[in-house]
């Protein structure tokens, strides 16, 4: 499930780095919930609709915003959430909320994304950061595809039964190599630098996996603004 949120204009600078107070919104609005530390079958987009104007970003015209989640309990408690307390930052809040199922991807479908999408490595033994694997570095599909694999082993565990099953692991996940125009984005959420890709992904698997695919997003840190996924007009 998609929920679409329509922001009125900021009256305050928005800060480049703001998707900490996205994430601070979210957990706002569902209030007491433990999906802060779990692992993340949900993701979170970024602001659509903005100007750079000097060392800030405007939304003059008022912000278009998503959230999807894979469990469909959380949408109630978040949609009353924003209804309550209904302010964002820098002004900004919601004025209104629309509701949107999963579309019909097929079993190939080429994905925009909404936010940049972060693939971390393995912790190195000798206590080094993680790499962080960009567009062009082939190893990124490998690990893209066995996160999106491991968050359905994780749906599975929560729903106490087999929601995905083995045709549905069989997926493959790389990011579009042929696009034109690619670009590396390096993101600071809370002192933390995170280099990430904005490319196009393509998805190929079962019908359902797909749409968890575009329900959860991909790679890293979806829970923190990465690796949204939203419709494309060019089927892959």
């Amino acid at each position: 499930m998609r929920l679409h949120f329509t922001l009125s204009p900021n009256t305050e600078p928005v800060p480049f780095a703001y998707q900490h107070r996205l994430i601070g919104a979210f957990h706002k609005w569902l209030s007491d919930n433990n999906l802060h530390d779990a692992i993340s079958l949900y993701s979170l987009a970024w602001l659509d609709g903005s100007r750079t104007v000097a060392n800030h970003l405007e939304f003059p015209r008022g912000a278009k915003w998503f959230v999807s989640f894979f469990e469909d309990e959380h949408v109630e408690k978040l949609v009353g959430g924003a209804l309550k307390d209904p302010e964002m930052f820098c002004g900004m809040r919601v004025e209104r909320i629309e509701q949107q199922t999963a579309p019909d991807f097929g079993t190939k479908y080429k994905f925009k994304v909404a936010s940049p999408v972060f693939v971390k490595g393995k912790m190195p033994a000798d206590g080094k950061p993680p790499h962080h694997y960009l567009y062009n570095e082939p190893e990124a599909d490998a690990l893209m595809t066995a996160t999106l694999i491991h968050k359905m082993d994780a749906a599975n565990r929560e729903a106490g039964k087999e929601i995905f099953t083995e045709p549905d692991r069989q997926i493959k996940i790389v990011f579009d190599r042929e696009f034109s125009s690619p670009k590396i984005k390096l993101v600071r959420i809370k002192e933390i630098n995170h280099k990430a890709s904005i490319c196009p992904i393509i998805v190929e698997g079962t019908p359902k996996s797909l749409q968890f695919a575009w329900n959860v997003g991909i790679g890293n840190g979806t829970g923190s603004c990465f690796g949204s996924l939203k419709e494309n007009l060019e089927n892959a």
